[in-house]
């Protein structure tokens, strides 16, 4: 077993201590739960779920995290001056804390930055002016200690981000975006709390080089204290796939599997550890045998990446020579870099509800503007295809419930006010986007989608008031750009995908937003445990239907781009190629590896797939033609 020495607390980090061999009680529980196999060398086989590609060999660091603090009694004995004393010193810690944390992340590769940087920026501003402190300060006045006022706000606000479907009609990555964000609230009262009571944070500075971090949880903001240089895995007992901490280990690059039911019970300090990335599994003990065959994993994982690095500035063309446009989507302007580095051709789908998120008021058309402006001028000549506000009825939209817009009709928000349903209802938010947009569509190419349309009466009625936007802003004299940026919808529903040859002649192009699209077409809600299994991208009538879409913009002369979790599924590439699809919008990461793929594929072979999967009857055949393809 590693000896460590006690780590000091040094405020913004927590004492790692050893796991014991020897467990009881709670522990004795998770073994009873553990996904375990036990092989006949001895070795050891632990799943869970994989978040961070790839292999790695190492012993195991154990860091543990010290029991959450309970803020004790509601009411306080000090005065109230005394408490407002408290809370303002944590906050003042808490800040310096995560200040020095950004000064850390700059030893890390940029790709990681970008994603932790935000993040750290999110908590800043939650500290400074805002709800969380403006409900913290209330409670105070009524009495209670900080740490109450504290606990009693973030898990107010926090489970306002995640109240039921039902309620928000939260489905698919919506759902896993509130979760985050309910994340975020626990995680800032978790560190005000800390800092109330002066408890220790973790720290890895222990930790030897080339060592696999298991713990039972770890937090965000710790993340941003591993070094991949260092840190060659992650192993969690908590933790699942669409969290901060799991964006944030993928971002890193950083082969990692969570929800290792029983992990601690399992191994001790120095103990040598295997981990696949790929197929979630951890190999406590492993045999010479496994020790071989995972070297070699190592290694050919290490020249993949490397790979993966030259792809960025290769071409997206196919080994036929047709040209493929890879774009890229973007949830923050803070991801831009991202985007920059992982070689795509612009952006395809720009997500505008983050400027509501959180938001107390309403963003008016300057503060809308000086994001569009920045995130277009950022992305010179590449395209950047902005959504307008697509939006569901989440009550946590303050400033949408202030303005009377949102939180209403919550019987099944997923059919009803949402979307460019919303925005025709109330006019003067379509306005103030259109006519953010336009005036920065003068800084480059950009492109406005159009979300939830059924009916070419939505178009028509948009267009008006597009137009109508672009002659009022010409008569004052403001730069919109030499012509207006095209106007295109998304394909979400069986009703747009069945007309889209009829609404393609009214706009100028389309996007497939593929995971909708599957949730209504299938009747079945991802989101949801009962019906999960039923939503499935590879049923015979979604494939059907995208290839439809896809001539349907073909017959019209109306460019298709396909987005949504399909589009980044290298599995799939070659398939969704054969049924015609020439551009994709994915996630930042997911672009050289796709890329990858095109370059190694042959189109007419990619037809002759389309035509064979189209013909089978079930998506257990589909998944056989595929698998095929992959083989030959």
């Amino acid at each position: 077993m590693t000896e460590r020495s006690p780590e000091r607390a040094d405020g913004d980090g927590m004492q790692a201590h050893r796991g014991s061999s020897g467990q009881s009680g709670e522990n004795a529980a998770r073994v009873t739960r553990s996904r375990l196999s036990v092989d006949v060398s001895g070795e050891r086989v632990l799943k869970g779920e994989p978040v961070g590609s790839g292999f790695a060999i190492g012993p195991a660091f154990i860091a543990g995290e010290a029991p959450a603090i309970e803020p004790g009694s509601r009411l306080s004995h000090l005065s109230r001056e005394e408490e407002l004393s408290r809370f303002h010193e944590a906050v003042e810690r808490s800040i310096a804390q995560l200040r020095k944390l950004q000064h850390r992340i700059a030893r890390l590769p940029e790709e990681s930055q970008v994603e932790i940087g935000p993040l750290l920026e999110v908590y800043q501003r939650m500290l400074g002016p805002s709800r969380l402190q403006k409900g913290v300060l209330s409670r105070l006045e009524e009495g209670l200690t900080a740490e109450a006022a504290v606990q009693e706000a973030t898990e107010e606000l926090a489970g306002l981000m995640v109240a039921t479907p039902d309620e928000n009609g939260l489905t698919g990555e919506d759902a896993a975006a509130a979760e985050r964000r309910a994340g975020e609230f626990r995680e800032i009262g978790r560190r005000l709390i800390r800092n109330l009571g002066r408890e220790p944070f973790l720290s890895l500075a222990a930790m030897p080089d080339g060592a696999i971090l298991v713990a039972e949880t770890l937090r965000p903001a710790d993340a941003a204290m591993i070094d991949p240089a260092r840190v060659v895995a992650v192993v969690l007992e908590d933790g699942g796939t669409t969290g901060h901490t799991a964006i944030m280990l993928r971002a890193l690059g950083v082969p990692a599997v969570l929800a290792v039911a029983g992990v601690l019970d399992h191994m001790h300090d120095g103990v040598t550890l295997v981990v696949d990335g790929y197929a979630g599994t951890v190999t406590v003990d492993p045999s010479a045998r496994t020790l071989r065959q995972a070297r070699k994993q190592v290694a050919a994982y290490v020249q993949e990446r490397q790979q993966l690095g030259r792809m960025r500035r290769l071409a997206s063309r196919m080994a036929s020579g047709e040209k493929i446009v890879l774009q890229a989507n973007l949830e923050l302007p803070a991801e831009l870099p991202l985007i920059a580095q992982s070689g795509a051709a612009g952006i395809g789908l720009l997500r505008t509800e983050f400027l509501f998120i959180n938001a107390e008021t309403l963003p008016d058309e300057a503060a809308q503007y000086d994001i569009y402006a920045a995130i277009v001028s950022t992305m010179g000549a590449d395209t950047t295809t902005i959504r307008v506000l697509d939006w569901g009825g989440e009550k946590q939209a303050e400033a949408l419930a202030r303005a009377g817009i949102a939180g209403r009709d919550v019987v099944n928000p997923a059919l009803g006010l949402r979307g460019i349903r919303l925005l025709l209802e109330h006019p003067e938010l379509l306005e103030t986007q259109f006519s953010a947009i336009l005036r920065a569509a003068a800084k480059g190419p950009v492109r406005v989608l159009l979300p939830m349309v059924t009916v070419a009466s939505e178009i028509i009625a948009a267009r008006e008031i597009y137009d109508r936007v672009a002659r009022r802003l010409k008569r004052k004299g403001i730069d919109i750009g030499e012509s207006l940026p095209p106007l295109g919808i998304m394909i979400e529903t069986p009703a747009a995908a069945l007309t889209a040859g009829v609404l393609a002649q009214y706009a100028d192009f389309l996007a497939i937003g593929s995971n909708d699209l599957t949730m209504y077409l299938l009747a079945a809600d991802r989101a949801s445990s009962e019906v999960a299994a039923l939503y499935n991208p590879l049923h015979p009538a979604v494939l059907r239907m995208i290839g439809d879409i896809v001539m349907a913009g073909l017959m019209e002369r109306c460019p298709v781009s396909l987005c949504g979790e399909i589009a980044s599924d290298t599995a799939l590439t070659p398939l969704l190629i054969g049924l015609g699809c020439r551009s994709f919008s994915m996630s930042a990461s997911a672009v050289p590896r796709v890329k990858q793929v095109i370059r190694s594929l042959d189109y007419d072979a990619c037809r002759q797939l389309a035509r064979r999967v189209l013909a089978e009857t079930d998506a257990e055949g589909i998944h056989k033609q595929l698998k095929r393809f992959r083989t030959v």
